[in-house]
């Protein structure tokens, strides 16, 4: 037999952790510093954000990407402020007026900022003046002189027609009296009888008794016929004659009136020159004069019986300004974050009113602005799931920025009834929406959404990682300054900027990056500055670093400390020491959301003489995931490449998970599988101080993993639990070798000897380090050296196959009898 030394292969100490020497800053403490000014870590995003930003077409909005906590909101308000005061510009007010020709639909004004709100208190002060001074002009001595000679002239024209047809009644032997006829007298021809009027129906008894001649009665009833009608035709010239008076009563109204308004209207046309707002101004005047009664200062006179009843809204109310938007305070482009993205937020309303019959109102003055229209010239920020969740939104958003115009309506799918409804001017959109979203929601829209890519042509991708360099070091510091100014903390000493740094690297699970989930490492500075201030301590130090690392940690791991817990008291069966068969030490990692961590799991396989290949007991459960299960195909195309190219693959084995009882997804215990499998197939026992992680391919390569740092971790938690024995270690991929940051004190028990690190590139090399026997490399006759883990295998598979054809030979055998003695009595 031959034999062969195992040659262990221990990861240097060197490479366990990156460190950063404090001695190599150039600094005593971040006082020194100058604060970090620029955008750190986000080039690309940058660029991408600042180009869309700056071109000034149709359909270059910005959508931005990437993980949650990489600053991606921060830097992008970061980036627009500064974008928009280094433009300076401020958008025009907007104003709502009522239309008086067709009130339904309001005319918007736009004025240069902060004029908007001096039109409006204008305007105001023009109709509290018109207040003022209109009734004292119906009240003046000249309007009431103006007035009698017009219906002095009146009365003359009527009496004079009274005076001639009251001469020719009493030619005619008639006499005109006036008759009482309900509340109105009324003149009435009556015939002269002896010198007194008497009724024509008391003429008419007359004569039937006959005490008045009848043919006379005949020849008064035609004569008064004729003069009632001349009176008739008297009444019909009186009241045109009136009408006339009454009119020119009216004209003489509205030129008084139009002389004194256009007067006190003549500086607000000269301070607001323009063609729309000397429109609005005269076809105000001009509905002024068609409702003079609104500046009576006559009280409203109570009808008995009924309550007195003040007037629905304020009589000068169509003519007050609605203020939309005003930009008066703005000293550049506006910037708009809208953090509840519903309709009524992002595209303003209209709002109604109930009046006291119950019938729902509106006006112009009841159109509010939302968040779109209030960043019109500048920038709105939205965040992406939010506008997708509420009704109407996203709809609503993409037709404003197709079309560059917002029509403001009101969105209520449950109002149905309504007696005014308005359709307001629509406001021409100059504006740049951001959205930021997470990549996977962004390529799900870009899918089933055309409209994105023609309204959102820039995509601004922002990265969780920064390149590691003396430049990205130095500006790390720098930002650990600026946020140390900007939340007035102590300054932060060169260990604890250093301690920061091994923390950030960390956080990327890779040596050669620097983590740029800023909102976490701003967390992180400030707690590290609260320990400081219990300590009493003038400076955050690397020790006030760590500890504010620990609590964090302690904070979310209490599902970790009771798995512990559980391995501890046997409930969750872990070896730590010794070797069995089949069985290896598998490394998984859970995580929280905002904590993960690392524990082991055992992994067994059972091998026998059989056809049914490699059973996946976690597949056959249904608590198996699709990559888990293509590492277990993997698997078996791995051992049909090793061992079956001379002989058929021909054996039973399961595979399982031990007391996992939830579902189990990813490859990497691929190779922990095979370890176990080739344990069991060779019958050579398994060290269990040793944990396995890592991927593998069908030629038996271990290929890189996720969570390395945190696997490590959670077996030599369990290892320290029942005390170091320094034959504990953990099996790696050597690629993830470059992506180690391990806590402290596992380098330190590594640097003892207390616990072992291990690097692999294949499954050989791993074997022989669990095993501590040579894994054996095939030779040119095709076999194995004897003794070696690989001829264990390729001969236990032999022998399993021979067995297995000797088997159904035998059972061949023994039919052969039995079916010919059946096919006997047949015959």
């Amino acid at each position: 037999m031959a034999t062969q030394k195992v040659k262990e292969k221990g990861v240097p100490v060197e490479n366990l952790r990156w460190r950063l020497d404090p001695a190599t800053l150039p600094f005593e403490t971040t006082d020194s510093l100058e604060p970090l000014k620029d955008i750190l870590g986000q080039d690309r995003g940058v660029e991408a954000f600042k180009f869309g930003m700056g071109i000034d077409k149709q359909g270059y909005n910005v959508f931005v990407t990437g993980m949650a906590n990489s600053g991606r909101l921060a830097t992008a308000l970061k980036l627009l402020e500064d974008i928009s005061k280094e433009d300076g510009r401020v958008p025009d007010d907007l104003c709502y007026v009522n239309n008086f020709k067709t009130p339904e639909a309001p005319i918007l004004l736009r004025f240069k900022a902060g004029l908007g709100r001096k039109f409006k208190k204008d305007v105001r002060d023009f109709v509290d003046a018109l207040k003022k001074e209109v009734p004292q002009l119906f009240e003046s001595q000249d309007y009431l002189n103006r007035k009698k000679e017009i219906m002095l002239e009146y009365e003359k024209k009527g009496k004079s027609f009274f005076k001639d047809l009251d001469k020719k009644v009493r030619e005619e032997g008639f006499a005109l009296v006036d008759v009482q006829m309900g509340q109105i007298k009324r003149p009435e021809v009556m015939p002269l009888v002896d010198g007194n009027p008497i009724h024509i129906d008391q003429l008419d008894s007359m004569v039937e008794k006959g005490r008045f001649p009848k043919e006379e009665f005949e020849t008064l009833k035609e004569k008064q016929a004729k003069l009632r009608e001349e009176i008739d035709q008297i009444f019909l010239e009186l009241r045109d004659l009136q009408k006339g008076v009454q009119e020119n009563i009216e004209k003489m109204d509205k030129l008084m009136f139009m002389k004194v308004a256009t007067d006190i209207a003549a500086p607000l046309k000269t301070k607001y020159p323009g063609g729309q707002v000397e429109k609005y101004i005269n076809d105000m005047l001009e509905e002024m004069t068609d409702n003079l009664q609104i500046f009576s200062t006559q009280p409203q006179q109570a009808i008995p019986g009924m309550p007195f009843l003040m007037p629905e809204t304020d009589q000068f109310h169509p003519y007050q300004v609605n203020l939309f938007v005003d930009n008066g305070d703005q000293k550049g482009h506006p910037l708009v974050v809208e953090s509840h993205p519903t309709y009524r937020n992002l595209f303003g309303s209209i709002e109604r009113v109930v009046d006291r019959s119950g019938v729902w109102r509106t006006d112009f003055s009841k159109i509010k602005a939302g968040s779109l229209v209030r960043a019109n010239g500048g920038f709105l920020v939205v965040n992406l799931l939010d506008a997708l969740i509420e009704p109407g939104v996203w709809p609503a958003l993409k037709r404003a920025l197709k079309t560059k115009q917002m029509q403001i309506e009101t969105f209520d799918p449950f109002y149905l009834f309504t007696t005014t409804g308005l359709r307001p001017e629509p406001v021409e959109m100059d504006i740049k929406v951001v959205v930021i979203a997470d990549l996977y929601l962004y390529h799900l829209l870009l899918a089933y959404d055309e409209d994105v890519q023609k309204i959102f042509k820039v995509r601004a991708d922002f990265d969780t990682s920064m390149d590691k360099n003396e430049k990205s070091i130095l500006q790390f510091a720098e930002f650990i300054k600026r946020k140390t100014d900007e939340d007035k903390l102590k300054p932060f000493d060169r260990t604890a900027v250093a301690a920061m740094l091994e923390q950030a690297v960390r956080m990327t699970g890779r040596q050669e990056k620097i983590s740029t989930s800023f909102p976490i490492i701003t967390d992180l500075i400030r707690e590290a500055d609260y320990w400081a201030k219990d300590e009493g301590s003038a400076v955050v130090g690397e020790k006030h670093v760590d500890k504010a690392i620990e609590t964090r940690i302690y904070r979310s791991n209490l599902i970790e400390e009771r798995i512990q817990e559980m391995i501890d008291r046997g409930t969750l069966l872990i070896d730590t020491d010794g070797e069995v068969v089949g069985q290896v030490n598998g490394l998984a990692v859970y995580s929280l959301g905002d904590y993960m961590f690392g524990k082991p799991s055992r992994i067994t396989a059972t091998t026998s003489m059989g056809r049914a290949g490699i059973i996946n007991i976690e597949r056959e459960a249904d608590l198996s995931g699709s990559t888990h299960n293509k590492g277990m195909l993997i698997l078996a195309g791995y051992l049909r490449k090793k061992y079956a190219q001379d002989k058929p693959l021909t054996m039973s084995a399961s595979i399982a998970f031990e007391q996992s009882y939830s579902g189990v997804d990813g490859d990497s215990a691929s190779s922990t599988e095979i370890y176990a499998l080739l344990s069991s197939l060779a019958e050579v026992p398994i060290k269990q101080s040793i944990a396995v992680t890592g991927s593998v391919n069908q030629k038996g390569e271990i290929q890189p993993i996720g969570g390395v740092n945190q696997k490590i971790e959670g077996f030599f938690d369990c290892c320290r639990k029942g005390g170091l024995t320094g034959k504990q270690g953990v099996m790696i991929p050597e690629s993830n070798v470059k992506d180690l940051m391990l806590r402290k004190d596992v380098v330190e028990a590594i640097k003892k000897g207390k616990f072992h690190l291990y690097s692999v590139k294949t499954i050989d090399e791993g074997i022989e380090i669990l095993t501590g026997k040579a894994a054996g490399e095939l030779g040119s006759n095709g076999g194995y050296p004897k003794g070696t883990i690989n001829d264990l295998v390729n001969e236990k598979l032999k022998a399993l196959a021979e067995g297995l054809k000797k088997f159904v030979q035998e059972e061949e055998k023994e039919a052969t009898p039995k079916k010919k003695a059946k096919k006997s009595k047949k015959q």
